[in-house]
């Protein structure tokens, strides 16, 4: 009996640890709770939509991720040149449990934990973009999204001023973690090396300039560009695939020393590629 009611605690202590390993706090009783995977995303905002190029849309990086192990993830500053590389400049950084607390005290502030909510904006602009805010904390998923956030002025407030000003306010924030989070949380930058990389695929057409014209680079994947990944629902003359593992270490140090106009042959023919590197919660095209 002993050894039975020993064998039923053990199960039951690794139960426990299993419920506990995707979400907790490292604070205090009043800390608030988020989850604590290394790939479990815990803040994000994004911006997206608008009148841009399919192919700026395609490589767009959020603005701002954190993660449950405290990395943030973001874009780095760019080098200005056209063409522009193939690959963004992507940083990451480490917050301790202390700064992500600060974090998400300030998003409750901010009243990313209430209710989901748009906001439009009130003096009918088109073709500006959409922020969004999605919060994984105290156990619940919150979305807020603002269309032209920070375009406010004036008499085109309206009645969400207020809270639209909150996000645009908290949105600057994240972006200088440094100046306001608890002295020693934040860590130093690095770059980021991602685990996988999308890849979208189409006909290469070359730019009209003969003086943009660029030295092709051969594909290093024995899958062929001509069937590689899958048709883009969106973009039909477009394929999209994910590379990681091995083939990732192949094709990384060609994308690197590759710009936005480098034709990729493959197969006799050449092909124009768009790059965006996964974060760790994402996995697919």
């Amino acid at each position: 009996m002993k050894s039975r009611s020993l064998a039923v605690t053990i199960v039951a202590f690794a139960l426990l640890a299993a419920s506990c390993g995707r979400t907790g706090t490292g604070g205090g009783d009043s800390s608030i709770e988020h989850p604590i995977g290394t790939n479990d995303l815990v803040l994000r905002v994004d911006t997206g939509g608008g009148f841009v190029a399919p192919s700026w849309a395609l490589k767009q990086i959020p603005q701002f991720s954190l993660y449950g192990d405290g990395r943030v993830i973001t874009e780095g500053p760019q080098i200005e040149i056209y063409p522009g590389p193939a690959l963004p400049n992507l940083v990451v950084q480490t917050i301790s449990e202390n700064g992500v607390q600060a974090i998400l005290e300030a998003a409750q502030a901010t009243g990313l934990m209430g209710q989901d909510a748009h906001y439009d904006f009130p003096c009918g602009v088109t073709d500006a973009p959409t922020t969004t805010f999605a919060l994984f904390a105290a156990g619940e998923k919150h979305l807020v999204s603002a269309y032209a956030l920070g375009m406010d002025q004036g008499s085109c407030e309206g009645s969400d001023a207020e809270a639209r000003s909150k996000l645009a306010a908290f949105q600057a924030k994240l972006s200088d973690l440094s100046s306001w989070l608890p002295q020693g949380s934040v860590g130093e930058e690095s770059s980021f090396d991602p685990s996988q990389l999308r890849v979208y695929v189409q006909p290469y057409t070359g730019p009209t300039d003969k003086g943009l014209r660029q030295r092709p680079i051969d594909w290093p994947l024995s899958q062929p560009l001509a069937s590689f990944g899958r048709s883009e629902s969106t973009f039909a003359a477009m394929r999209c695939g994910v590379v990681g593992g091995t083939d990732l270490s192949l094709l990384l140090p060609k994308a690197e020393r590759a710009n936005e106009l480098t034709p990729w042959r493959s197969g006799g023919k050449r092909y124009s590629l768009v790059f965006r590197p996964l974060l760790p919660d994402e996995h697919t095209c």
